[in-house]
C-alpha cells in the first residue's frame, strides 16, 4: 500500500490499446488443461460492496484494473446490487484464488467484466480453466443465474495492453475473437492506491472499549 493520499497520483498511458472480444456460439469454447488443484466456483448468493471492492484491489492492482478506485462505497453497491449482475467466487486449497463479475445486458449480451486469479494463484497455470468455466457460466445466464433475463446470444468482454501479458492469448485459446479494438491515451490511477472508506475509526471504538474498561 502506497502512503500517497486517497486518490493520489495518476500517470497518464500515451497509448492503451483496447480490444473487444466475443464469443457468439456457446459451441466456440475449448476447454483448458484442468488445473493441478480441484477449484470450486460459486455463485455470491449475498451481494457484497466490500467483497467485490476487496477482490477488485486484490486481483486487479497487479495488472493495472484501477478504473474502480476512484469509486465511494454508495458507486459499489449500486453495481454489484442489481439483479442482471452476478459475482462468483473461485475457492482453491482452501482459499480464495479468484474471481469473476458476469453481466446480463439487453438482447442476449453477456458480458465478463472481470475474471482474475489472485496472487498466490497466478503463474500456476490455472488461468485458461478459469476462464472456462467463466465462459461456460456466462453462456448460462437466465438459468443458472440472472433469472429470466433469456438466453446468452453472444459473450463478451474488454482486455488491453494494461492486462496481464497471458490475458489476450488465454482468451483466443477458449474461443474468442476480437471485435473491435481502439488505442487512445488513458489517465490511469496509481494502483498502489486502494481507499476504502470504514463507518467509524475502529482506533475510536477501540478507545472507547480501554475507557470502558478502566471504569469498571
Amino acid at each position: 500500500m502506497s502512503d500517497l493520499a486517497a486518490g493520489g497520483a495518476h500517470l497518464e498511458i500515451p497509448a492503451v490499446t483496447e480490444w473487444a472480444m466475443e464469443m457468439l456460439d456457446a459451441a466456440d469454447l475449448r476447454p483448458a488443461p484442468l488445473p493441478g488443484v480441484e477449484m470450486a466456483f460459486t455463485l455470491a448468493g449475498v451481494p457484497s460492496a466490500d467483497v467485490n471492492r476487496a477482490l477488485y484491489a486484490m486481483v486487479g492492482a497487479r495488472v493495472c484494473w484501477t478504473d474502480r478506485f476512484p469509486w465511494t462505497h454508495a458507486d459499489w453497491r449500486a453495481w454489484v446490487e442489481r439483479p442482471e449482475l452476478s459475482t462468483w467466487l473461485v475457492m482453491a486449497e482452501g482459499t480464495i484464488a479468484g474471481f469473476f463479475e458476469l453481466e446480463a445486458q439487453p438482447g442476449g449480451d453477456t458480458e465478463i467484466h472481470l475474471v482474475g486469479l489472485t496472487p498466490a494463484f497466478v503463474g500456476r497455470g490455472y488461468g485458461g480453466h478459469l476462464v472456462e468455466q467463466c465462459t461456460r457460466r456466462a453462456w448460462q445466464r437466465g438459468g443458472l443465474w440472472a433469472r429470466g433475463s433469456g438466453p446468452a446470444s453472444r459473450v463478451w468482454l474488454r482486455t488491453s495492453t494494461l492486462d496481464h501479458p497471458n490475458a489476450m492469448a488465454n482468451y483466443r485459446r477458449r474461443g474468442f475473437k476480437v471485435a473491435a479494438e481502439t488505442t487512445a491515451p488513458k489517465l490511469v490511477p496509481d494502483p498502489r492506491v486502494a481507499p476504502w472508506p470504514l463507518p467509524h475509526d475502529p482506533r475510536a471504538a477501540s478507545r472507547r472499549h480501554e475507557e470502558e474498561e478502566l471504569i469498571t
